[in-house]
């Protein structure tokens, strides 16, 4: 009696938890069927991660516009108005002596400048024109000064351009977020790879496990009838019994493991819980033998680590090049020629204007600095040559990665071959050695060796087939060059920026 209740329990709660979710579906989910092609397409489109990496390359689009717009013109309007100042203070007689008066002064200044960097010397040239306007309130009188023209040149004479710099790494830079989206979406397309998996593994795993319970159930019933006529001991019948109790609790972790792993393709889709998902496992995969000289070409050409690569090396040069200017003689040259006019009246201000003229330059020579400038610029040498070498290295590690990438995907073929007949093979001898046991030809030991070997096999060819689908996209990630076609992989920026 308590066996029969054991057993009836388990039952129950596999027919309890495997219900549930099948009538949720039938009431209020919307059941999609979906290949691996269909999740990775959802996943490029919609899918969270792939938003992100949307806006990020937005933000890059927008740096460099920022960027290139520091090179056009720009016209500036800037105003005071007004600016009011009542104060006290000291005024000279005629006869010399300072008394304390109160002021009462409103100053009204407009003025539109011009400007234009030049990315040849990184100096800055501009054109103004200003008019200010003073009120004394005090007389009850107003004077106007104008400028009507304005042109003046900024130039640091420190011999290093930071707009020089900005050419050579902003562009770089860019590209290297144009490439980063790219291998962003085929990150995107690796990790839909792994989930698509994972939840076909979950529902081969539920396979399994039903059919082990329906084929445990059977075979339990066969040797109790076999125990009472005496034809099996009873430890044979224990070993049955036990192995219906342990696959149906196989069956309740199979069912639930197989939800969680929905929830997370459901999740990564960016789908909710009105939606059920069920996978459709495709056997066939795209034939072809990628060239490795072709694959370390492509790698190198498109990757965005290898340009990164190339902006660091450019940067620290940079670092370098701004610390020797910074660590001896600094000077500025500004210089301004324009007109200028001054009238009680408007219409007079702007009448016979004379020539005003502006020249500076400015000196800083370190006298004693306690070797800062040179720390510094020794410093930035050390930087230099850390990233060199960092960079060296990191070249020749990414080669190695695609060279074993290459090897291990054409290598994953013959794989999944193998896996392929594997599975067929264990199918084929569970078969037979059900029916010897049924006939009583063979006991129950090699009953259940001939199910492990058939699950084994089951699981081993979804797990060759995701390996083939993780080398592939891993490839197309490393290269951004996809082989099937033999095409540079790319996306329609111009879309991604509306």
């Amino acid at each position: 009696m308590q066996k029969f209740t054991l057993a009836t329990l388990v039952f129950v709660m596999m027919l309890l938890l495997s219900n549930l979710p099948t009538v949720k579906g039938q009431n209020n989910q919307r059941v999609m069927n979906l290949s691996l092609d269909e999740v990775i397409e959802i996943a490029r489109n919609q899918s969270p991660q792939a938003i992100l990496a949307q806006h990020r390359f937005r933000s890059s689009y927008w740096q460099h516009r920022t960027y290139r717009a520091e090179f056009l013109p720009g016209l500036n309007l800037r105003g005071t108005l007004p600016d009011f100042n009542r104060s006290i203070t000291s005024y000279t007689l005629e006869d010399g002596s300072d008394v304390f008066i109160e002021r009462n002064i409103i100053n009204s200044l407009a003025s539109l400048e011009l400007t234009q960097n030049i990315g040849l010397t990184g100096g800055q040239i501009f054109m103004s024109s200003e008019l200010q306007r003073v009120d004394n309130l005090d007389i009850d009188s107003a004077s106007y000064r104008t400028t009507p023209v304005n042109i003046g040149f900024r130039q640091s004479l420190s011999g290093y351009n930071a707009y020089r710099w900005q050419r050579e790494i902003e562009p770089l830079r860019f590209e290297e977020a144009r490439r980063s989206y790219v291998s962003s979406i085929e990150n995107v397309a690796l990790r839909a790879v792994n989930l698509f998996f994972d939840l076909a593994l979950a529902q081969v795993n539920l396979e399994i496990a039903e059919l082990n319970f329906a084929n445990t159930d059977t075979l339990y019933r066969i040797a109790q009838g076999r125990y009472n006529i005496g034809t099996i001991p009873e430890n044979q019948l224990l070993q049955m019994e036990l192995g219906y109790l342990n696959a149906g609790a196989a069956l309740n972790e199979a069912t639930l493991d197989l939800e969680v792993r929905k929830f997370r393709l459901r999740s990564f889709l960016g789908y909710n819980e009105t939606v059920d998902i069920e996978l459709q496992i495709d056997p066939s995969v795209p034939v072809f033998r990628p060239d490795l000289d072709i694959a370390i070409r492509e790698a190198l050409d498109n990757n965005p680590e290898v340009m990164q690569f190339e902006r660091q090396l450019i940067e620290a040069d940079r670092d370098v090049a701004r610390a020797r200017s910074e660590r001896g003689f600094n000077a500025d040259l500004f210089a301004v020629y324009g007109l200028t006019s001054s009238s009680p009246e408007f219409t007079d201000a702007y009448r016979d204007p004379q020539v005003s003229q502006r020249l500076r330059i400015g000196l800083e020579i370190p006298i004693m600095d306690w070797g800062l400038g040179r720390g510094r610029y020794r410093m930035a040498q050390s930087s230099q040559e850390v990233v060199r070498t960092q960079v060296e290295q990191a070249r020749i590690d990414f080669e190695q990665s695609v060279y074993l990438e290459v090897m291990q995907f054409t290598m994953q073929y013959d794989q999944l071959d193998i896996a392929l007949k594997a599975d067929t093979i264990a199918q084929k001898r569970f078969d037979v050695t059900r029916e010897r046991f049924l006939i009583g030809r063979i006991d129950v030991r090699d009953l259940n060796d001939a199910i492990r070997e058939q699950d084994v096999a089951r699981r081993g060819y979804i797990s060759a087939l995701r390996s083939y689908w993780q080398y592939y996209y891993n490839l197309r990630r490393l290269t951004l060059y996809d082989f099937e076609r033999d095409i540079k992989l790319t996306e329609d920026f111009d879309d991604l920026i509306l």
